[in-house]
């Protein structure tokens, strides 16, 4: 049998003397003395055996996550530009724009879109009025009418089982497919169907006369300073856990690769060549994961198209990182993972017969982890009171701010696991286990946990600062919802009356109120004095005023409402006014002349269920001039009974029945800002995707841990310990630093609320309940990796994992 050669430390033989060997090391360059280490600690993480790529494939998956995230981080001002030019490319209805005359390339638009179970579905009537009129973006050729071609998502919609009441307000044949060009995203509800006569409803509703399908951009709005610095927190709360899990997994495996050192040591390393040599691997870890991370960004960039977050979604071909940012990636990750090598490796002694981390280590210093978050406050401090008129924040300064105030938690986590474990009593045989391990790597628990609690930091600070905000961004509509909760609007060529019939019969709906209006004026054409008409029957007149008394044929006039001093003198006996007046440009013939009659009754004002105030005239039907009747365009009020399903849907269903083109609106007592709105749906988009990443880095780092402890788990149950005392000990040691962090994570989230707050000069509040959920969401997070780890603890646990080589 052939000995196995062995390696002493300063065998005769065995080489060049040390004192030869430093000075052969000292004529290299220092230059070529990095690249050969670094090159040497790639080829041990791709040539050390199966523990080797182990180790080496479980940091390219940690780091690969992290760098997909922040590819598809770079590639959202792509998205959103993308989505913006897609929406201007198939623009058609832009009001406040001159109508273009009649010829062969024009086409009559019409706004038919409607809405369905809370999502929105955009439709459009088209009439071509030439033979070069204009083609919507991803549509081959005009729908006749009857017809109508679709969007995808809304053709899956129409031929589910449970969209019966859209089929049934949308009964044209589908002809075609609306391509990718006309679409924003793939989950968008959108149709294009043949329209009839559209040139008579020409000003009146949506309809219009186009030539084009392109508009020209908006400049764009400069946000405010409070919405500058949301956006700007936003990014540094969802980026920050990336680059905390991208740090915790280019370490994994820390303790096998120092024990791998101080054989290279026994060989004739010194301590700065083994420090560059586990840069090397970290670097061979950082490389496997930025190809990793390309792969699962193209993954994921393939599957976006088929998932809708928040009601946003994408095309793939609207993920493409910016150049300049995907080159910084690659550039700051491999740099980052040789920085935190030896950033760590300067706490541990690499010696020739063992690595003295082994020992008990020296107890965390407190002093300089709570620089960090004071810096942090310090930076943050000058801009406090800025939110309002007072001016606008320094980007940088926020941006540097936050950054220290969340590094602070990874600082202070590993000091207060420390501090806390080392005093915790004994209990149970699971729980002495947990405890043991914690004091003697609290650090490496620290490390798994650090992404978690910056996450929940962040999270309960924007939680704070949204809370704080949403009031200066939320406007009362003036809506009453006790006396109506939807409105449908007539046009002049229904009956106002006969549509009320129509509504009131339909299922769900408790009463309707039938009112049309117009204007009356001193003059036939271009007239000096105008106010405002409404009819109705009594009933009805009662809803926007108070009446004295009322019967048929009555006629008021409205006083006492602020800033009107045209009604009253217009409602001087015997004088002659004229409904619906003609202006220059618009079309003669149409006015009907009015005798004010004597004995006017006079009325009060009263807001009407859309909180609107009117004055002018109030008629009943039978007081109205019958050649007035055209001009009269109509809206009816609706009381619903909420507890009937799909109620909203049955009187969208009716009004198209009655116009297709009318939109009914349904009652809200608030509305915010679409800019704020955008913001929010962000960040839960952002939300999503990090926690996603938490989840699965989480996973990573929880099966590098047990992997490191199974020849310990091995031993253990060969000695006749229980896998149930195991398992628990496992979750113990998962709970315990899970705990500390979400507590930390909130008093720094807290902190960091109460500062953005006071910077946008709004009252500090908290919402406890928000605080306990962003809390409680990150330990679901916690309790559904620990779960998925169990059943890699249980095969671990077999005695064959003593074996070794």
């Amino acid at each position: 049998m052939t000995p196995r050669p062995q390696l002493t430390a300063a065998s005769p033989g065995a080489g060049p003397a040390p004192g030869a060997r430093e000075d052969s090391r000292r004529a290299v360059p220092a230059r070529v003395q990095w690249s050969r280490d670094l090159a040497m600690g790639v080829r041990f993480a791709f040539t050390g055996g199966r523990e080797g790529w182990v180790r080496v494939l479980l940091t390219g998956v940690g780091v690969g996550l992290g760098v997909a995230l922040l590819l598809l981080t770079t590639a959202v001002p792509n998205v959103m530009q993308a989505r913006s030019d897609r929406e201007y490319a198939r623009m058609d209805l832009v009001f406040g724009a001159p109508d273009k005359p009649e010829g062969d390339n024009t086409l009559l638009v019409a706004n038919a879109g409607t809405e369905f179970r809370g999502l929105d579905v955009r439709g459009r009537r088209l009439e071509p009025e030439g033979l070069r009129a204009p083609l919507p973006p991803g549509v081959s050729g005009f729908p006749a009418p009857g017809e109508m071609v679709v969007s995808p998502a809304l053709k899956e919609l129409l031929d589910s089982g449970d969209a019966a009441l859209l089929r049934e307000r949308l009964p044209y044949r589908i002809t075609g497919t609306i391509g990718e060009p006309g679409l924003i995203g793939p989950a968008e509800l959108a149709f294009y169907t043949g329209g009839e006569d559209l040139a008579a409803r020409l000003g009146d509703g949506g309809v219009r006369r186009i030539d084009t399908f392109h508009a020209q951009k908006a400049p764009a709005e400069k946000l405010d300073p409070v919405l500058l610095l949301l956006v700007l927190t936003i990014f540094v709360v969802l980026l920050m856990p990336v680059g905390v899990f991208i740090a915790a997994a280019v370490r994994f495996g820390g303790e096998r690769r120092d024990r791998r050192l101080a054989a290279l040591r026994l060989v004739g390393a010194d301590s700065r060549m083994t420090r560059r040599i586990a840069a090397g691997e970290a670097l061979a870890g950082a490389f496997l994961g930025l190809v990793l991370g390309t792969g699962f960004f193209l993954l994921g960039r393939q599957a976006a198209g088929t998932v809708e977050l928040f009601g946003f979604s994408v095309f793939p071909s609207y993920l493409d990182p910016a150049p300049v940012l995907a080159l910084l990636i690659a550039v700051a990750v491999p740099a980052g993972a040789v920085a935190v090598t030896l950033l760590a490796l300067r706490g541990v002694v690499i010696e020739p017969l063992g690595v003295v981390r082994t020992a008990r280590p020296a107890r965390r210093r407190l002093w300089w982890r709570l620089l960090l978050p004071l810096a942090g406050l310090g930076l943050l401090a000058p801009m406090i009171g800025k939110g309002g008129d007072s001016g606008n924040f320094n980007e940088y300064l926020v941006i540097g701010g936050v950054v220290l105030l969340l590094v602070g938690v990874t600082a202070l986590l590993p000091w207060v696991v420390e501090s806390v474990v080392a005093r915790l009593n004994p209990g149970p045989v699971s729980w002495q286990l947990a405890v043991r391990r914690l004091q003697l790597s609290s650090g490496t628990a620290a490390r798994m946990v650090n992404g978690i609690a910056v996450a929940v930091a962040g999270a309960i600070a924007l939680q704070m600062l949204f809370a704080g905000i949403q009031d200066d961004y939320t406007k009362s509509t003036g809506q009453d919802l006790s006396r109506a909760q939807m409105e449908v609007s007539v046009p002049k060529e229904v009956s106002s009356e006969g549509a009320r019939r129509q509504l009131a019969g339909t299922r769900g709906v408790r009463g309707a109120v039938a009112l049309a209006d117009s204007s009356i004026s001193d003059r036939r054409l271009d007239p000096v004095s105008s106010v405002g008409l409404t009819v109705g029957d009594c009933a009805a007149l009662r809803e926007v005023a108070r009446l004295p008394s009322c019967r048929e044929g009555d006629v008021f006039a409205v006083r006492g409402v602020q800033d009107d001093t045209e009604t009253p003198r217009l409602a001087e006996a015997g004088r002659k006014l004229f409904v619906d007046p003609s202006y220059q440009g618009s079309t003669k013939g149409a006015e009907a002349a009015w005798t004010v009659p004597g004995g006017i009754k006079e009325a009060a004002p009263r807001k009407d269920p859309t909180g609107w105030e009117r004055g002018g005239f109030l008629m009943t039907t039978g007081a109205l001039p019958a050649a007035a009747a055209p001009a009269l365009s109509g809206r009816v009020f609706l009381t619903l009974d909420m507890a009937v399903p799909d109620v909203h849907e049955h009187v969208r269903n009716t009004a198209a029945r009655i116009d297709p083109l009318t939109e009914p609106m349904t009652y809200t007592a608030t509305e915010r800002s679409e800019r704020y709105d955008s913001i929010r749906t962000g960040l839960f988009v952002g939300a999503a995707c990090v926690l996603a990443l938490i989840g699965a880095s989480l996973l990573v780092s929880q099966l590098e841990q047990l992997r490191e402890r199974r020849k310990l788990l091995s031993a253990l149950v060969a000695f006749g310990t229980r896998r149930r005392t195991l398992s628990l000990s496992v979750l113990w040691q998962t709970a315990i630093p899970v705990a500390l962090g979400l507590v930390l994570a909130a008093i720094v989230g807290l902190t960091l609320g109460g500062v953005l707050l006071k910077m946008t000069a709004v009252p500090v509040t908290v919402d406890w309940l928000s605080v306990l959920a962003m809390t409680g969401i990150g330990a679901a997070v916690v309790l559904v990796v620990t779960a998925l780890s169990v059943p890699p603890l249980l095969r671990l646990m077999r005695p064959d994992g003593l074996r070794t080589e």
